[in-house]
């Protein structure tokens, strides 16, 4: 029988790991829903993640972001996160009580190939700051919150997925 911690599985990562995309075929996977964090953040505003940076800021859009994040309640889920929720100190707390935090980890030359406008994307990077520096900030939060860490480099979807429903099986 699952425990609360393992009845769902929560990713973070940076934009471009793919969150998403493993989020759906792990659910699948595993006979679990799937709940995308950005998309909750949009249909509770009512608005586009690039509208909500875009009317109140970095900050104010990573508070909102706590907000939906802190206040999640799901059972059998996996749960893609937002790139930045892990600035929210009790979004994660909250989110560390519902599952297995899986971090999946790609290096920033790959980000980089895979992602295109990062305000059009929702991504929220302060002025004049490079993709680089958002993953040299990013990087150890990621690992500080994480239960577990998927290098994805050189790994097809597949394997990733089989690799983290191994791990959430054993428990």
């Amino acid at each position: 029988m699952m425990t609360p911690k393992d009845s769902n599985v929560i990713l973070i990562g940076m934009p471009g790991s793919g969150k998403s995309t493993v989020g759906v075929a792990l659910a699948r996977e595993l006979g679990f829903d799937f709940l995308d964090s950005d998309r909750a953040i949009e249909a509770q505003m009512g608005k586009k993640l690039s509208q909500l940076l875009d009317e109140h800021g970095d900050e104010g859009f990573r508070r909102i972001e706590e907000d939906v994040n802190a206040s999640l309640d799901v059972e059998r889920t996996v749960i893609a996160t937002g790139g930045s929720v892990i600035y929210g100190p009790r979004a994660m707390e909250h989110l560390k009580t519902l599952g297995t935090v899986v971090y999946l980890q790609l290096p920033c030359r790959l980000l980089a190939q895979r992602l295109g406008d990062l305000h059009a994307r929702g991504v929220t990077i302060a002025p004049g700051m490079t993709l680089q520096d958002l993953y040299n900030e990013r990087c150890p939060l990621y690992e500080k919150w994480a239960d577990v860490t998927i290098p994805c480099q050189n790994q097809r979807l597949r394997s990733t997925v089989t690799a983290i429903a191994d791990i959430i099986r054993k428990g």
